[in-house]
């Protein structure tokens, strides 16, 4: 089986790649393609959350987009070092989320896609036209979408 992972650099799609890999049996998976997708358009192309330099302050004209999507997907790739007889690719695309990762998967011939939803942990629900609800309509295999737990509130315990 070949996989694709996809991931924009949130906490949620390393929760994601670590939902997939806690059922997942490595004999069966063949592959996976660790897949980023940056947003040439967009306000802000790509920002990482997960890497080791994810929260170091970047000047604003060194910072590369490129080089935070590359360090994402390395991230979800390391969690797979330990499945030994599958192989792990990393690609980062330049265009429309949605596109790109049913491109990617066509292209590959992936036989299942997982992806985060939740508008990059700001709100625990679903937006409408989110890019896993695009996924969904169109891809051209199964899709596991992972959805944000919501977390516990600290404060007043009740009895």
């Amino acid at each position: 089986m070949h996989v694709l992972i996809a991931t924009d650099g949130s906490r949620q799609s390393l929760r994601a790649a670590r939902h997939f890999k806690s059922f997942a049996d490595p004999s069966k998976v063949t592959g996976i393609l660790v897949l980023a997708v940056t947003r040439p358009l967009a306000s802000v192309s790509f920002v990482d959350e997960i890497s080791a330099d994810a929260k170091a302050p970047k000047p604003l004209l060194s910072s590369s987009f490129k080089a935070e999507a590359e360090a994402a997907v390395a991230v979800i790739a390391a969690e797979f070092d330990d499945w030994s007889e599958t192989t792990v690719r990393t690609r980062v695309r330049s265009g429309t989320p949605s596109s790109e990762i049913n491109r990617a998967a066509k292209v590959s011939n992936i036989e299942l896609i997982v992806l985060a939803s939740g508008s990059r942990g700001l709100t625990d629900t679903v937006l409408i036209g989110s890019t896993a609800q695009r996924v969904q309509a169109t891809a051209p295999c199964p899709v596991l979408v992972v959805r944000p737990v919501p977390r516990a509130r600290r404060g007043k315990k009740t009895s």
